[in-house]
């Protein structure tokens, strides 16, 4: 009987599972929720996320950005220590990728059952994630198989929060030879995402180092037996995960 009220329901049964680990988050604004998101990013590099990063992640003055970090310490979302930056705490982890779904989730529906362009699809989902609640979300990701990356091949975090942030190598990092698998690069610059698109350079792609000019010059790649050159500085938003030798 309770299988086949999970079929009705047409709710999978790991968002179940999921929904009934977690306790639930309280709703934030869309300033705040903006906010953690950001913090995360910056934070994903090891380190705590200065203020005055934050300020630029944000196009914030300074001052804004400090009092808001105040208050979200008061609320138990980050932690900031003076001049050694913020933290998330456990719940402001939590709330920001509960963001960080919802944007994912709505970019991954748009490109795959409403045929936007990778390109289009940021800005919409910036706008959008504020908006829909995490059932639709989860309605979202059901339709479209439940999707475990976005389309730049940003991993998805479950209804619980957990995420699998791996580490990539930039391709400008790889020496002439090396063979890698084209992983993720960021949205936010729609004009990048179509060149990348023109020069067919797409999650899932594999890609081999041809040849690297001096002097900062171009690198030459293979893809499916066509070459192209790209420049150092797009290669390095280029993320991939290099084939074993």
């Amino acid at each position: 009987m309770a299988a086949r009220t999970r079929r009705r329901s047409g709710e999978p049964e790991r968002t179940r599972r999921d929904r009934d680990a977690s306790p639930p988050l309280p709703e934030l604004t869309a300033p705040v929720e903006d906010y953690l998101k950001a913090i995360y990013e910056l934070e994903r590099a090891g380190e705590p996320a200065a203020t005055t990063d934050l300020a630029v992640e944000l196009r914030l003055a300074p001052a804004s950005v400090t009092g808001m970090v105040r208050r979200l310490a008061e609320q138990g979302l980050l932690m900031h220590e003076r001049y050694r930056g913020v933290r998330l705490t456990a719940k402001g982890r939590r709330s920001a990728l509960r963001t960080l779904r919802r944007h994912r989730v709505i970019e991954a529906y748009l490109v795959q059952a409403l045929g936007y362009g990778w390109d289009e699809v940021h800005p919409e989902a910036e706008r959008l994630e504020h908006a829909a609640t995490d059932d639709l979300v989860d309605r979202m990701a059901m339709a479209i198989g439940e999707p475990t990356v976005d389309p730049h091949g940003a991993p998805i975090p479950s209804r619980a929060g957990a995420v699998e942030e791996a580490r990539y190598r930039s391709l400008a990092d790889l020496p002439v030879g090396a063979i890698a698998d084209m992983m993720r690069v960021a949205d936010e610059d729609p004009m990048l995402l179509r060149y990348l698109a023109d020069l067919s350079l797409t999650p899932g792609c594999t890609v081999r180092v041809v040849e690297r000019a001096p002097y900062g010059g171009p690198i030459t790649i293979e893809m499916k037996r066509q070459r192209r050159l790209i420049g150092p500085a797009l290669a390095e938003r280029v993320l991939v995960r290099p084939h074993r030798e």
